[in-house]
């Protein structure tokens, strides 16, 4: 921890420098001695953990321990209002740090303490907007998990502040910072891949359980934890310890399949296509499977129209399927041009399946003939429970931790997550309702039968 008490005055003074040119700041990987040459390179960054879950355990901390040493930055407190987790979280970094580490029972008292510069947030998925807000401002900058929000309210308040604060916020859709995702999309911005016509996105499992709990649901009581607290700007309900833990089952704390899993890979033809949300969605299915009292379907199939929002005559369609049985757990992401396909599971743009020169020629047209070859320095893109340390997730960490030093935006920044919410929450509307969801520019608002869309 530092004896300075502000220093972070002297990181927004270095901030200043190298937007005026007086510091020149490498835009991906820096070096120890890259530091060295920065002002307040010295000083230490001090994290808290906004929520000791699983992500936070199995994810974001082996992933802080690879670059932590090298960065200059420490964990010296973790907020969390279930006492077990609070103290498990404290004692787990100490154990990490070698170091005593402060457990807060809730973010006011963590942000009251004026001990920290920076937080993870890997908290429900509700609650990531608001806790961002939090963060931002109490001064702090932030690693947020996705989903980004779960309703426009919460991401229109959450961009306003997150603007507004100037903080460093990176979203947790870690494709962002994948060398074989970043050569994907140079290569279809290059124009090279011909225009995009279709998208097929699908993350299957066959995890009996997921998302259940029911060890740690058999451990929870009512009286180690702030319900109230847990319920954030949600409607009063009784306290049900499944919703607490196994909250990825029900609405309105987590939208289930499109936020846990499309989220991410809904959020790379946004950043592939610099398209800020769909045009339309329409969605289908339900609880096939697992008849637990869930209240999320454990089937989804979505569909959605994208294109330039002022021009119907052109798009494409990307499809999203989901299930939670039969599934091997290899996301597929495959782009189709009508040259060949750009497949994101054997990181390979190849012309499979794409119109042949002779077929070209017979018809007037210009080929988009594509040769085949591999996207550089390809990394697969886990899809496990507990995703460990993995390389997408570690380098994502580590632009974060990067981008604080360096004030330069991060990977992902707020609006990947403002967009990925909007697709998330125009899919949550279509499956609740059995309409079409649209979305109103003026408003920003998701629509459907001409009403807004309310939880």
């Amino acid at each position: 921890m530092l004896n300075e008490p502000n220093p972070r005055r002297l990181f927004l003074k270095q901030a200043a420098l190298v937007s005026a040119g007086a510091l020149v700041a490498p835009k991906l990987a820096w070096s120890a001695s890259s530091y060295k040459r920065i002002m307040g390179a010295n000083d230490r960054v001090r994290v808290g953990v906004v929520g000791f879950s699983d992500r936070h355990r199995n994810s974001h901390m082996p992933s802080f321990l690879n670059h932590y040493k090298e960065l200059n930055f420490d964990v010296v407190g973790v907020s969390d209002i279930w006492s077990k987790r609070r103290l498990e979280g404290a004692a787990l970094w100490k154990e990490k740090l070698g170091h005593d580490v402060a457990a807060y029972r809730n973010n006011d008292e963590l942000y009251a303490s004026k001990s920290v510069d920076a937080v993870f947030i890997g908290t429900a998925d509700f609650q990531h907007a608001l806790h961002a807000i939090e963060a931002v401002q109490a001064g702090c900058d932030a690693y947020v998990e996705k989903p980004f929000a779960e309703t426009m309210a919460d991401n229109r308040a959450a961009l306003k502040a997150i603007k507004g604060a100037k903080q460093i916020v990176q979203i947790g859709s870690q494709r962002r910072s994948g060398d074989n995702y970043i050569a994907a999309e140079q290569f279809i911005k290059s124009g090279k891949f011909g225009p995009i016509k279709m998208v097929e996105l699908t993350w299957n499992v066959n995890q009996p359980g997921r998302w259940r709990r029911p060890e740690l649901v058999a451990q929870l009581r009512e009286a180690d934890v702030d319900w109230k607290r847990y319920l954030m700007n949600r409607p009063a309900e009784a306290y049900d310890p499944r919703k607490y833990l196994e909250y990825r089952l029900f609405w309105p704390y987590s939208s289930g399949l499109p936020g846990q899993w499309m989220s991410h890979q809904i959020d790379t033809v946004h950043w592939f296509t610099g398209l800020p949300h769909p045009r339309s969605v329409v969605a289908n299915g339900g609880i096939y499977m697992w008849k637990d009292g869930r209240r999320n379907w454990d089937t989804l199939t979505a569909v959605f129209d994208y294109g330039p929002l002022d021009n119907p005559a052109e798009g494409f369609q990307v499809t999203f399927g989901s299930r939670m049985d039969n599934g091997d757990e290899n996301p597929a992401e495959i782009y189709y041009a009508n040259g060949g396909e750009l497949n994101l599971i054997t990181n390979k743009v190849s012309p499979k399946g794409g119109l042949t020169k002779q077929h070209a020629d017979a018809m007037h047209l210009a080929p988009n003939l594509l040769t085949e070859f591999s996207l550089a320095n390809t990394a697969a893109a886990v899809a496990s429970a507990n995703t460990g340390g993995d390389v997408l997730t570690s380098n994502h960490v580590r632009n974060w931790m990067e981008c604080v030093r360096s004030r330069q935006q991060p990977h992902a920044p707020v609006e990947a997550g403002y967009s990925h919410s909007i697709a998330n929450i125009m899919t949550t509307a279509a499956a609740h309702t059995g309409l079409k969801a649209t979305f109103d520019e003026k408003t920003q608002e998701v629509m459907v039968g001409g009403k807004v869309f309310k939880y």
